[in-house]
């Protein structure tokens, strides 16, 4: 009789913790699914945001509209500090590639008016690159330091029409 009663209890336990199974599945099971549509839109948002600051405008113009204006002279700029000791530099040379088409060309006057200004041009480049580390600076290929200088020189030049890349043509750190 004791190993009934005990078989009954074990029975009668395994039933409820199916049933418990059963609704902690139906009440989870969407909550999960939600919450994985709601990391998706973010994963989602952020890689927006990753690819945004590359340069795609330069695959969106024809290489026959481009027209590249080199800085004269090297850059030789100071790095941040990246708690080393060591101070270290980059020695680089920068083209930007300008857009023929864009009316911000006519304006601006193409290479003859960027030579105009070209102290407004090296400054802004020399602010930027001064503000990475070494290990920035030579991270992926420069693509963050390049981003953030078309960034800047679009903004100079009203607009993201005309400026439509930044290429380093040497690059050396030390």
């Amino acid at each position: 009789m004791k190993k009934n009663l005990i078989s009954v209890l074990v029975l009668a336990l395994v039933l409820v913790n199916l049933v418990l199974t059963a609704i902690l599945t139906f009440t989870l099971v969407p909550q999960t699914r939600k919450s994985n549509e709601l990391i998706d839109q973010v994963c989602a948002a952020i890689n927006l945001e990753l690819e945004g600051g590359q340069n795609k405008d330069t695959l969106s113009v024809p290489i026959e509209s481009i027209e590249v204006y080199n800085v004269t002279d090297s850059f030789t700029v100071n790095l941040a500090d990246s708690g080393d000791g060591k101070r270290h530099y980059a020695v680089f040379s920068v083209g930007l590639s300008m857009n023929k088409e864009s009316e911000g060309y006519k304006t601006y006057g193409g290479s003859e008016g960027m030579a105009e200004k070209e102290t407004i041009i090296r400054s802004e480049i020399n602010t930027i690159v001064g503000s990475y580390t070494m290990e920035e600076f030579s991270a992926d290929g420069q693509k963050a330091v390049k981003a953030e200088i078309l960034e800047a020189m679009q903004g100079i030049f009203g607009g993201s029409d005309f400026i439509v890349g930044v290429n380093f043509s040497s690059v050396t750190t030390e």
